[in-house]
């Protein structure tokens, strides 16, 4: 679910990590029913004829995908559909934003979506970090419903749900070439109610049920362990380290609240003068593009960040306008598959700065860019319209960061309460004072 946006320009940009189980991607043509009346046809000031303009590698498409587009066929079907359609009852604001959905998600991005009025407004409860549903975000990875991260603490993480983890089918259905956004939509839904998901785990014979309720959903984004003779994990047992003096930041997310409690937190950590950091930054989704910015300037102040290529190839950097306060702190970053869109940012951006060593797995490889639209009716349309690239020109998108020293944490490791990853970042901390 992860959102990027950047606060500094209108229309809004915003960075999706694939997910889902918090936010609605592309949902599917016929399914939005809002309160938008559209009237007559012929009132909509369209042209009745427009060219296809220039396609690139337009010899590899269809002769009709390269032809100019006569919207009296459009019509034609529209009032075929209305006229003739088993049930009289069908309401325009269906087939119009049925029509829009279409459209966007021709382009075949599982990012740039239509929002129609209620589902807009959702999306934005996203940014505030409450919302009710099962606190996971989910992707389409391989053409498959993946599960990008459970967020802790929440009934996805307590269910057992876990990062990679295939959604096979919700509440009976299958998952088979399902829209993301619809995805979501069906199993989002009120505190208190259950849904029934179908998952199945890498290395299991078989997919198994699980029956998870909903509830209202708290992000708190930024833990702190001032002394790491106890850190708490996401399932809230202990690892037993016998260092005191690293501080252990574990971030959760980027959302609204994130950056006031992260100051607060830093202010603790510059007091405390450790002779290391841990950012553990698995399975943080993203969210704020501004937020990851000013975190990672903490490391990186006055250099790029980030930087966003355009479809043309122009390429506009991005960097923090304040204190680097743990500049001389040596620091290790975990990553993993759950890491995503933010938290690629601010990894690649130490990585790419030798300021940090990267430890754990492979991001998850969600680096687009999409500018989020608003229209009067209270829909929108989120675009995608840009890549990120870190600081030294590599491609986050489908990419992912690859970590300096790859420590998997199986599957046997879990049950055992065991933390590799972690016990890693200690090791090399150690080493560098």
């Amino acid at each position: 679910m992860e959102i990027m946006e950047n606060k500094n320009s209108e229309p809004k940009k915003v960075q999706f990590s694939k997910i889902a189980g918090l936010l609605a991607v592309v949902l599917m043509a016929g399914f939005f029913v809002g309160g938008f009346y559209l009237g007559h046809s012929n009132l909509i000031n369209f042209p009745k004829k427009t060219t296809s303009g220039v396609v690139k590698n337009a010899d590899a498409l269809p002769d009709y995908l390269t032809k100019d587009v006569d919207f009296k066929e459009f019509w034609d079907i529209w009032q075929y559909v209305k006229g003739n359609f088993v049930k009289s009852d069908v309401a325009d604001t269906r087939l119009f934003y049925g029509a829009i959905s279409g459209m966007v998600s021709s382009l075949g991005d599982p990012y740039t979506v239509f929002f129609d009025p209620e589902i807009s407004s959702k999306f934005e409860q996203e940014l505030s970090g409450s919302f009710e549903g099962i606190g996971a975000e989910i992707g389409i990875r391989d053409n498959h419903l993946t599960v990008i991260a459970p967020l802790p603490g929440t009934p996805a993480a307590k269910a057992g749900i876990k990062t990679g983890d295939y959604i096979i089918s919700i509440d009976g259905k299958d998952t088979s070439g399902i829209a993301l956004d619809y995805a979501v939509s069906i199993i989002r839904g009120a505190k208190g109610t259950p849904v029934k998901l179908s998952v199945y785990t890498n290395g299991d014979d078989a997919p198994r049920d699980v029956e998870i309720i909903r509830d209202k959903i708290e992000i708190d984004s930024v833990k702190f362990s001032q002394k790491l003779s106890t850190v708490a994990s996401d399932d809230k047992k202990n690892f037993e380290v016998k260092d005191g003096d690293i501080a252990y930041l574990q971030l959760l997310y980027f959302n609204e609240n994130t950056l006031a409690d992260w100051n607060k937190t830093i202010e603790q950590v510059v007091k405390m003068k450790p002779k290391g950091i841990i950012l553990d930054l698995r399975n943080n989704p993203g969210g704020y593009l501004t937020t990851a910015i000013e975190i990672a300037g903490d490391w990186v102040n006055g250099r790029d960040v980030v930087m966003e290529q355009t479809r043309t190839g122009e390429r506009t950097a991005s960097h923090a306008n304040h204190v680097a306060r743990l500049a001389n702190i040596p620091t290790v970053v975990l990553v993993n598959g759950g890491s995503a869109s933010g938290s690629e940012i601010v990894a690649g951006a130490l990585q790419d700065y030798k300021m940090a060593t990267l430890v754990g797995e492979k991001t998850f490889g969600k680096g687009s860019v999409q500018d989020l639209k608003n229209f009067p009716d209270g829909s929108s349309v989120k675009l995608t319209i840009a890549e990120w690239l870190t600081p030294l020109g590599r491609n986050i998108n489908k990419e992912g960061i690859a970590p300096d020293v790859e420590v998997k944490l199986t599957k046997e490791d879990i049950e055992a309460n065991r933390d590799p990853q972690l016990d890693k970042a200690i090791e090399i901390l150690k080493t560098q004072k």
